[in-house]
């Protein structure tokens, strides 16, 4: 009886394995705050203008991989740029964190390996192209590409912890293929907001460091395009929602609609506030972070949309009791 006690069934799926899926969700979720952190934090080194606090890249100073006492970089502003580097490796960290544990995980959970994958290769793409724009003085081109990535690495954030709890069947949508085209015109005007946002910044005042050149374009031009773009995003939103209406969407898709609509509401505010008051240090730091709010939301709008099935963590509670009772039996 004994020996047969040991012998589990072979009509049992294998339990799963590997990493707790408490512990994966932390990282995930930890993974999400800080790539949103580090985008913020980049917003704090150009309204302080320290892009340039730490001249050369890999090192601070030639010779030197941390601040040094210099007469021409001033301690605040290489502290500030040496910070956000430092930073930048704790991200790369966690994003490794990620892979690992999804490549971890047993049975492997294909989708989560493979957005954890893109999150490791995005955050190290993301410390190259750091160097390159400390390297190139800043240029304003090589700024934007540097915020750009971090909001697609935002929303691969998103997708990451989503992937946890999700099956990696393909997605059932959940709304028409009307809705999901007028959801993707939606993030293509997402996406034309951030790109002028970037280029409003390169010719404004804080592009990063004092003698950065600008980028030579009408200021208040930017700034209208740029508000005519939100405008028409937040408008294809109110649309979104009377459709959603009409086809009675489901609550989940609702929920994450009125959380995208807040954080939109709340970007505009910051921004035409911004505007009027002539552009405060601090808000640009508010600003950057609702942009990064507004992908986050945008993602978990996306998502929302299409239905890939639960796993949910009773299963894997209860594959993990399985394993534990088929170990004491032996």
């Amino acid at each position: 009886m004994a020996a047969n006690s040991a012998e589990p069934s072979t009509d049992t799926p294998a339990p799963a394995s590997g990493p707790s899926q408490k512990l994966t969700r932390g990282v995930l979720v930890t993974n999400l705050v800080l790539q949103v952190v580090i985008a913020v934090t980049g917003s704090v080194v150009r309204v302080t203008g320290s892009g340039l606090g730490c001249p050369t890249w890999p090192n601070c100073f030639p010779g030197s991989l941390v601040p040094i006492e210099h007469p021409e970089f001033a301690w605040f502003h290489q502290w500030i740029e040496f910070g956000n580097r430092l930073l930048s490796g704790v991200v790369g960290m966690v994003a490794l964190a990620c892979f690992v544990l999804a490549w971890l995980h047993r049975p492997r959970r294909r989708r989560l390996t493979r957005l954890a994958a893109y999150t490791l290769a995005g955050t190290i793409s993301q410390g190259v192209i750091g160097g390159i724009t400390v390297l190139a003085g800043l240029v304003w081109w090589t700024v934007a590409g540097h915020f750009l990535v971090s909001m697609v690495l935002v929303w691969v954030a998103v997708l990451l912890v989503r992937s946890q709890r999700e099956t990696d069947a393909p997605a059932q949508p959940l709304i028409p293929a009307a809705l999901r085209q007028l959801l993707v015109v939606s993030t293509v005007v997402l996406v034309g907001v951030l790109v002028v946002g970037t280029m409003l910044t390169g010719a404004g005042p804080h592009a990063g460091d004092a003698a950065t050149a600008r980028l030579n374009a009408s200021v208040s031009g930017l700034a209208q395009a740029h508000a005519d773009l939100l405008f028409l995003f937040l408008g294809l939103l109110i649309a979104f929602a009377f459709a959603l209406r009409a086809v009675s969407a489901p609550g989940g898709v609702w929920r994450a609609y009125w959380w995208l609509i807040a954080v939109v509401l709340a970007q505009g505010s910051v921004g035409m506030i911004q505007y009027l008051t002539g552009v405060p240090e601090v808000l640009v730091i508010f600003h950057v972070l609702g942009a990064a709010l507004v992908t986050v939301g945008m993602a978990n709008m996306w998502a929302a949309t299409g239905d890939r099935g639960q796993r949910g963590l009773a299963a894997d509670h209860l594959a993990g009791s399985s394993a534990t009772s088929v170990a004491s039996q032996r």
